[in-house]
């Protein structure tokens, strides 16, 4: 059955992007309600949160996980680039990803803590606003319009595979500038650089790099935000000079060292969470601020990241 398109996501995304966008929402929804197909993800199996916290009660690790899930770090990653333009060395991005806002209240408070010490530019969210991969929304979105009179400046931001589509309107009437397979130009004085967004490629793989870079000129320089860096290879010979990822969390769950039990992504380990290079470009996967399936963090503190651009 066709998806029934929002005029408002048609007019804000275009019918084929909005169609395909929401027809998928509708195909996974009928999955996990076991009216079509079903395809096996962890995400989706409703006992898998208990059988993870009686793991860990068993294992007495529970306490120290939901402590350490609010625990959020603030982390700087400078990164030396030739290519950005000299009005913008020096320009700051804070990096947020994978609130999951309705299970992580402790968490989020504690982001607005840090928050009120620093300073940037803009800001980037890198997706998963909400901790469900289905069903209602109302409460991300109470949740967003409780956390973002605390971001300074521009905020810019892109879909994660637990979101949907039809917050997208509400979030940029809050003032957040969904960047759906669409670039920006940041502008200072008579030079600039190019901000990419793509939506999700883990799950809805409706990300469009084609699309989303097609008017960079190939000699400018560019930032993709994508919520998974699944997409590094596509991204590195696309000519982009920068990457920022969430997704991973870090694998959440880690044995001591940071090793993750679990990492959910088709990518190498090493690109699974901090800084990273590829063909040249440099990446950056955040472990994220929010939990997902159970509200547990173990040897991976939660994160949010100022990034610092610097010329060579």
């Amino acid at each position: 059955m066709k998806p029934d398109v929002p005029q408002e996501l048609t007019r804000r995304l275009g019918r084929l992007h909005a169609r395909q966008r929401l027809g998928i929402e509708q195909a996974y929804e009928a999955r996990v309600f076991r009216r079509g197909i079903n395809f096996f993800h962890i995400e989706n199996w409703y006992s898998i949160h208990s059988v993870i916290r009686a793991a860990l009660r068993l294992a007495g690790l529970y306490g120290r996980g939901r402590r350490n899930a609010a625990r959020v770090e603030l982390c700087h990653n400078t990164v030396v680039l030739p290519e950005l333009p000299p009005a913008f060395d020096g320009f700051t991005l804070l990096h947020l990803t994978d609130l999951h806002v309705e299970m992580n209240a402790a968490a989020l408070q504690r982001v607005v803590e840090l928050l009120a010490g620093i300073s940037y530019d803009v800001v980037v969210l890198t997706g998963d606003f909400r901790a469900q991969t289905y069903g209602p929304y109302e409460a991300v979105l109470d949740g967003l319009r409780w956390f973002r009179p605390h971001l300074k400046g521009p905020v810019y931001g892109v879909l994660g595979n637990h979101d949907t589509v039809r917050m997208v309107p509400a979030m940029e009437q809050m003032g957040i500038r969904m960047l759906l397979n669409e670039v920006e130009a940041i502008r200072r004085g008579d030079q600039r650089i190019h901000l990419v967004g793509v939506d999700d490629a883990h799950y809805y793989r409706v990300d469009n790099i084609e699309k989303a870079a097609g008017d960079v000129p190939h000699d400018e320089f560019s930032i993709l935000l994508t919520h998974t860096p699944e997409i590094y290879r596509q991204a590195a010979h696309a000519d982009f000079n920068f990457l920022l990822s969430g997704h991973t969390h870090g694998g959440q769950i880690c044995l001591p060292g940071g090793t993750p039990i679990i990492l959910d992504a088709k990518l190498p380990r090493k690109f699974g969470a901090g800084a990273w290079q590829y063909e040249g470009m440099h990446g950056y996967t955040s472990r994220g601020c929010g939990t997902s399936l159970v509200p547990v963090r173990l040897n991976c503190p939660p994160e949010i990241t100022l990034h610092h651009l610097r010329r060579a």
